[in-house]
């Protein structure tokens, strides 16, 4: 797979990285893809922003391949997707290295209990179980992970 570049996300692209976070989300087969769905996410992408995300995209000669939101200052990587056509390529992994640059010591992360291909990922990339906890805005249990540098 050719090198993509990771960047920051411009405003004007906030419709497009909805799309690539929607039909990753979709792939993981606990939603189907709808027009409700991805008005939801266009809504929501602006909104976190304002509220402090970080927002990256991966660049493949100008298609989006992946979407990266972390909250810096709580160590929180917030989301990561990567398009269903990119999948399985390693992009995840430039990411998950991007992600480690920017907070070096200590990474904490949420995922859907029922994403297991997911958070098994997440553990086969270091990160540790802490807890599950039920989201109340959606319903869902999500996994808590934390991932420290090793001294």
């Amino acid at each position: 797979m050719p090198q993509t570049i990771i960047r920051p996300a411009r405003s004007d692209e906030y419709d497009e990285v909805a799309r690539v976070w929607m039909e990753s989300w979709v792939s993981t087969g606990l939603e189907g893809a709808s027009d409700s769905l991805l008005a939801k996410l266009r809504v929501r992408v602006p909104v976190e922003v304002k509220k402090g995300w970080s927002l990256y995209v991966a660049d493949d000669n100008g298609r989006l391949a992946a979407m990266l939101a972390m909250h810096l200052p709580d160590c929180y990587l917030d989301q990561l997707f990567v398009a269903p056509e990119y999948q399985g390529n390693g992009l995840g992994r430039q990411l998950l290295a991007f992600t480690r640059h920017h907070l070096p010591d200590e990474i904490w992360l949420r995922c859907v209990r029922e994403n297991e291909k997911a958070w098994r990922w997440y553990e086969r990339e270091g990160f540790v179980f802490e807890k599950e906890q039920v989201e109340p805005a959606t319903g869902r249990v999500m996994k808590y992970y934390r991932w420290k540098k090793s001294d």
